[in-house]
């Protein structure tokens, strides 16, 4: 009788591009515009994590087989792979889902490397991806015990797992070869959220990627690893204490695909998702109430208990992406969150200075902390006595309300444009939007290069 990892492995081997449905191409799609997008702006992210990542895979040499986004040069699949990981997740701007992962930015740099290397179709890459979420997505239902915002960062975690079933489709591994893959990945994972707020989280997703590419490639040589990842001493007891439910892991596997149901999230700021209800409930009243910062008396956000967020005072700009006091006060400086809220400059400037000490973080334990079901509520108490509210319950672009085709277009062209040319971005853009019809991506990554 095959075991809980061979029925995976076999589900994973089973998902074919010719059996997805239509919304699962158009997803794979937006996944892989969206994932140019912000490995373009993480090249240029203010403090440096796409500058040193970019030179050190420069400094370490490598065969040119894949391109460093932005970089003007191609090194070895793996570290093309971790140099575009760590940049996707550079600005904490890379789309997420339900349950909380970043499922892009640890899986499609693997899948491009390899697929600029080897010369794949389009469709190749589409059906790697639709193999990589769906991974990912069955790893976080069957981890119950990795809690979000503690312990494990879930991108070196489960995206480790996603990156190298997707790079092991591409590489056409056999059954046995992807038990051994998999085996071998189950010794590469692992990131821990302290880092949050450092140069290192990002890494978490390079590393990922990296692994993938390295995990798919050995197995094919005909490296060995345990055939038992998801049997008792494995993955789950190693990494959980036991808790977990592993045959999720292939229950209903792909009924549907949870890329298309629930579906994933696109992100419209670059920074931590919990802290975007506050952004949006802080961009909604300074838009209705014409809120003069100056005048701004104090500020209190009504929030579900979750310090990972709970940052009154970060100490940089990149620290900033998680901090809701910080986010909120931006918002309501600027009447916008950007790239360029997250500089040490912005952090440090004379009325962020002012504002910020004045944003009052209020847990609210009657609030769920489950991200799908949880608000916030702002409220700004200006000099002169008036006081005002917004409660933000849903998001657009969370999932449910998606982004339109404008939005994504205009997020995409925002990213791009710090690095190409409109002509170059807009030639990206229509590449990307038929994927599934290239014979390979090798002119969208000449491009992006």
């Amino acid at each position: 009788m095959p075991t809980l990892t061979e029925r995976f492995i076999d589900a994973v081997r089973a998902l074919e591009f010719a059996a997805l449905p239509r919304e699962a191409v158009e997803v794979a799609k937006h996944v892989t515009l969206d994932g140019l997008a912000v490995m373009l702006a993480g090249a240029t992210e203010p403090l440096g994590v796409g500058r040193i990542s970019t030179a050190y895979v420069k400094e370490m040499g490598g065969a040119p087989q894949a391109s460093v986004i932005a970089g003007g040069f191609k090194t070895s699949m793996t570290s093309a792979a971790y140099a575009n990981g760590t940049m996707a997740h550079a600005l904490d701007f890379d789309n997420t889902w339900y349950p909380l992962n970043h499922p892009t930015s640890p899986t499609l740099p693997a899948i491009l490397a390899i697929a600029e290397h080897h010369g794949l179709s389009g469709a190749r890459v589409v059906e790697a991806i639709a193999v990589a979420f769906e991974v990912q997505g069955r790893l976080r239902l069957a981890a119950t015990g990795m809690e979000t915002g503690s312990g494990f960062h879930k991108p070196g975690m489960t995206g480790t797992f996603g990156a190298t079933a997707g790079a092991g489709r591409l590489l056409d591994l056999s059954r046995d070869e992807m038990l051994m893959a998999f085996g071998l990945a189950g010794s590469r994972a692992g990131s821990i959220s302290i880092n949050t707020g450092t140069m290192t989280k990002s890494s978490h997703s390079g590393h990922a990627a990296r692994m993938g590419v390295e995990c798919a490639v050995l197995a094919k040589m005909g490296w060995t690893a345990s055939k038992r990842l998801f049997e008792p001493k494995g993955f789950f007891d190693t990494f959980f204490g036991g808790r977990g439910e592993p045959e999720r892991l292939v229950s209903d596997f792909a009924q549907p695909l949870r890329m298309v149901d629930p579906g994933v999230g696109f992100k419209k700021h670059p920074s931590n998702y919990f802290t975007h209800r506050p952004i949006d409930a802080a961009l909604a009243l300074r838009a209705a109430h014409a809120v003069d910062p100056a005048r701004i008396e104090a500020v209190e956000v009504v929030f579900p208990r979750f310090d990972y967020v709970n940052r009154p005072s970060p100490e940089t700009g990149l620290d900033g992406k998680f901090s809701v006091q910080y986010t909120t006060a931006v918002a309501l400086l600027d009447g916008e969150v950007t790239v360029d809220s997250f500089t040490n400059e912005r952090r440090f400037a004379p009325d962020v200075e002012r504002l910020l000490p004045r944003v009052q973080l209020v847990f609210d334990d009657a609030i769920p902390t489950d991200f799908d079901r949880m608000h916030a509520v702002v409220t700004v108490s200006m000099q002169g006595g008036e006081r005002w509210s917004q409660r933000v319950d849903r998001l657009s672009g969370w999932i449910g309300q998606p982004l339109t085709r404008e939005q994504r277009l205009a997020k995409f062209h925002s990213c791009a444009r710090r690095v190409l040319e409109r002509r170059a971005a807009e030639r990206v853009a229509d590449l990307v939007d038929r994927l599934d019809a290239l014979d390979d991506v090798r002119e969208i990554m000449d491009l992006v290069r």
